[in-house]
Formats: structure tokens, C-alpha cells, sequence
């Protein structure tokens, strides 16, 4: 069956960087937008990243100019960089592929973000 399998993740010091990866079995990346979601304890889950099938990306507002989500077609692998990490930032990380009524999700990651 269609896993997305991700890696990454763990604590952090205020201001560090982390890089999230998500690799796909079963399914081509390249043929569906994929994105990064994250939930914080208590709150709901919410969109930060996402990559069209053409390489348009788009960004939540707060975390605009620190994380940068790509993929590599080659490894069909879709990443997701995180610099000047912040506490607010922590959360359970969250990768998803979707096309049409298809839609799949990695396990989750952890990330700290603490000093």
C-alpha cells in the first residue's frame, strides 16, 4: 500500500534549523501536490508548506522566510528546511500527498523547539 514514510525531527534550540524528509512508496510525488501540516498540543492541525505538481509553493504566513519546502524528483522525496526555529514552532509535523479524492499522510515527527 501507498506509505510516506518521514524522517527527521527532534529537539532544537531557539534559532536552530532542522530539515524534515518524506519519501513516498507506491505513488510518484511529482503527480500530486504535497505539503507539510503540523499540530501543536491542543490546537488544530494546520497547513505550513505546500509544493504543486509544477513546483509552485506556498507558505503559511508564519513561518514565510524561514522554512523552505522542495522535492527531489529523482528520490521522490519532498522536504521541508527549517531555519530560525522558534518555540512557537513545536509541534508534531505531518507530511501529505493529495490528488483528486486521494489523499495520504506520513506518521508524524516531533519537533522541539527549546532551550
Amino acid at each position: 500500500q501507498v506509505q510516506l514514510v518521514q524522517s527527521g525531527g527532534g529537539l532544537v534550540q531557539p534559532g536552530g534549523s532542522l530539515r524534515l524528509s518524506c519519501a513516498a512508496s507506491k505513488i510518484i510525488f511529482s503527480f500530486f501536490k504535497t505539503g507539510w501540516y503540523r499540530q501543536a498540543p491542543g490546537k488544530q492541525r494546520e497547513l505550513v508548506a505546500t509544493i504543486t505538481s509544477n513546483g509552485n509553493t506556498n507558505y503559511a504566513d508564519s513561518v514565510k522566510g524561514r522554512f523552505t519546502i522542495s522535492r527531489d524528483n529523482a528520490k521522490n522525496t519532498v522536504y521541508l528546511q527549517m531555519n530560525s526555529l522558534k518555540p512557537e514552532d513545536t509541534a508534531v509535523y505531518y507530511c501529505n500527498a493529495e490528488r483528486v479524492v486521494e489523499a495520504y499522510w506520513g506518521q508524524g515527527t516531533q519537533v522541539t523547539v527549546s532551550s
